[in-house]
């Protein structure tokens, strides 16, 4: 494992901005407890991927909320969703309920009709459009090789806490990550999103190669590599808070093989 002094020669980082660091990950922070991350009024809060989003929203202002007209308009809720919503908690015709799309949408409305297929809730206010807030951090994880529902906890904390996304990580001690325990984490990653009332859902992104990150991490001006030696991640970010993202970069158990990172 490299020492932080070490850190500018690995071959991984080489060119890689000042800004970068090779930090030990700090412990656990608080989940994100602002406004928009609370159901309003303790409504039950479910997925619809069809609640439009404004075409601005790139574009919003971190501290800015939007409004898309959408009241009185009728969502489809199916799939997993209804199920969770008529059999697990037994809501019925004019139960209210909470909606996001996982991208910034969230409206409050009512159970309108329930089939065979699915329900419809129609929206009683517009959808409001929020923009993420704060650091958005990009992980970058080797923990293919994790047992015993360890890969399951990084996931779900990385949910908890914030993080805008996972890359499972590919190098010599962990080389690969089934397609179905990809699919399971994905599952877990939504009930994690509405468990800790996150309005931006948490993206799980498809595998890469070690050496296929040196790339990404030259276009990003805050990175940090994990290492047992290194101080604190939190005792250097004030510095580096005015970045809009970031990346944490953690190696498998037992360490990076040499070659990666010399």
């Amino acid at each position: 494992m490299l020492s932080s002094a070490a850190f500018s020669s690995s071959p991984l980082l080489r060119g890689a901005p000042l800004r970068t660091r090779h930090l030990l990950l700090a412990p656990p922070a608080r989940a994100h407890g602002g406004a928009a991350s609370r159901a309003r009024g303790g409504l039950p809060r479910f997925h619809a991927p069809s609640l439009p989003s404004s075409k601005f929203r790139g574009n919003i202002s971190p501290v800015t909320e939007m409004d898309v007209t959408l009241q009185g308009e009728v969502i489809r809720i199916q799939g997993d969703e209804f199920w969770h919503m008529t059999r697990v908690l037994r809501l019925g015709v004019n139960d209210k309920v909470e909606l996001f799309n996982g991208v910034g949408s969230l409206a409050e409305g009512f159970i309108h009709k329930v089939d065979k297929g699915g329900s419809g809730v129609e929206l009683l206010e517009d959808a409001r459009i929020i923009a993420p807030q704060g650091i958005q951090w990009h992980v970058f994880a080797a923990f293919g090789t994790l047992k015993g529902g360890r890969a399951d906890w990084l996931i779900e904390k990385c949910t908890e806490l914030g993080a805008s996304s996972v890359t499972p990580l590919l190098t010599e001690r962990c080389h690969t990550i089934a397609e179905n325990r990809v699919d399971r984490l994905q599952r877990l990653v939504l009930a994690a999103v509405k468990q800790c009332q996150r309005i931006h859902e948490m993206s799980l992104k498809s595998p890469i190669q070690i050496r296929h990150l040196l790339p990404v991490v030259s276009q990003s001006k805050l990175a940090f590599l994990a290492s047992a030696e290194a101080p604190p991640l939190f005792s250097v970010l004030p510095e580096s808070s005015i970045e809009q993202s970031g990346l944490l970069i953690i190696g498998p158990e037992g360490g990076n093989a040499n070659p990666e990172l010399h």
